[in-house]
């Protein structure tokens, strides 16, 4: 569920009758601007425009929503270049300048048009229109299950056959070592997932990398994490080329790393940053304090505890950062590189 308290808003105006709709909206929801055509009155309120398209291209990316009170018609054509992908493009509504209607239009599910249709509506006292498949037939949506749990979507071109099983009522194949997905199913579209076939839909949740077939949705939690030690000025690239070779060797998901972790020796480090950067990712670093806190190292360093004062930095970051007492993958080394996993632990 989306906190559309804390979303960012954009709602769009032609009429004064509509001014009066989206300055409700305002008062209810704190993180809203105002944008308004020139031919209104000039107000402090609102920003004007003299161009819808071009005021919405500068801030298309800058809102996780825009609310649209104008007719459809005018909506669909001012976003139409504006759109890529429903999984990154914001939530799109759009309603009658007399508050009647607000109309879920783009990014339903994971961009949250669906929960935010519903949630002006009873703002304004509207009827929400929404009409993605999965809700009209009131049956679970793996994506916004997906998104909900903080999963990333490897594969999306399979939720369409994931979501039109549920609507058919067929039974899937379900691997969810973490109990992530399941409790959000119905009962009667979960089979064992040794079931897996190449012509049949199915649910993967889990870091692991497998051969499995086209049509299974692969769910990546974001749970682990890459504790690295480096050596001072290593580029970005090389730091990458080794955190890549660690995950493909050991059969892991990258999609599924969740931070990155190191000594505070290195928070001025570029290529670290610009890794944690390129990865989308946080960063957190730790005092040599902290990190002698772990008395079980693996692979301790005698020449680490002789340059910064501690036998571990990769190892012992990670473990600090998931609360373990074991690794999931050991340092393994480059030539300037150290790189070794954690797991965070999920309560299933």
């Amino acid at each position: 569920m989306i906190d559309l308290a804390e979303k960012k808003l954009a709602v769009w105006v032609l009429t004064p009758q509509g001014m009066t709709l989206a300055n409700q909206v305002k008062q209810a929801l704190p993180h809203t601007d105002l944008f308004a055509s020139q031919t209104l009155l000039p107000g402090k309120s609102y920003t004007g425009f003299s161009s819808l398209a071009k005021a919405l291209a500068q801030v298309w990316d800058h809102y996780d929503g825009h609310y649209f009170i104008m007719a459809t018609g005018i909506v669909v054509r001012t976003i139409a270049s504006l759109i890529q992908d429903k999984t990154k493009d914001p939530a799109v509504v759009c309603g009658d300048e007399t508050g009647r209607f607000v109309i879920s239009l783009v990014s339903g599910h994971i961009g949250g048009a669906n929960e935010l249709a519903v949630k002006l509506s009873s703002i304004l006292g509207a009827t929400p229109v929404i009409t993605t498949a999965t809700d009209v037939n009131q049956v679970p949506a793996i994506d916004v299950i997906a998104r909900d749990q903080g999963l990333y979507i490897e594969n999306r071109q399979s939720v369409k056959n994931v979501n039109m099983a549920f609507i058919k009522g067929e039974s899937l194949p379900v691997h969810d070592p973490f109990n992530l997905v399941s409790p959000y199913l119905l009962s009667t579209v979960m089979d064992e997932f040794a079931l897996f076939a190449a012509e049949k839909s199915g649910i993967w949740v889990d870091y692991t990398v497998r051969d499995l077939p086209k049509k299974v949705l692969v769910l990546r939690p974001k749970m682990l994490v890459a504790g690295i030690g480096c050596r001072r000025g290593v580029p970005r690239h090389e730091l990458k080329d080794h955190l890549y070779q660690v995950f493909q060797d050991r059969g892991l998901s990258v999609n599924s790393l969740s931070k990155i972790v190191s000594v505070d020796l290195k928070a001025d480090e570029p290529g670290l940053l610009e890794l944690a950067k390129t990865l989308n990712v946080p960063i957190e670093f730790y005092t040599r304090e902290e990190l002698d806190q772990v008395k079980t190292i693996p692979t301790p360093s005698s020449l680490v505890n002789k340059h910064i004062g501690v036998k571990s930095v990769c190892e012992a970051a990670a473990m600090l950062a998931t609360g373990r007492t074991s690794l999931l993958v050991k340092k393994t080394a480059s030539r300037t590189v150290t790189i070794a996993l954690a797991a965070i632990p999920f309560i299933s």
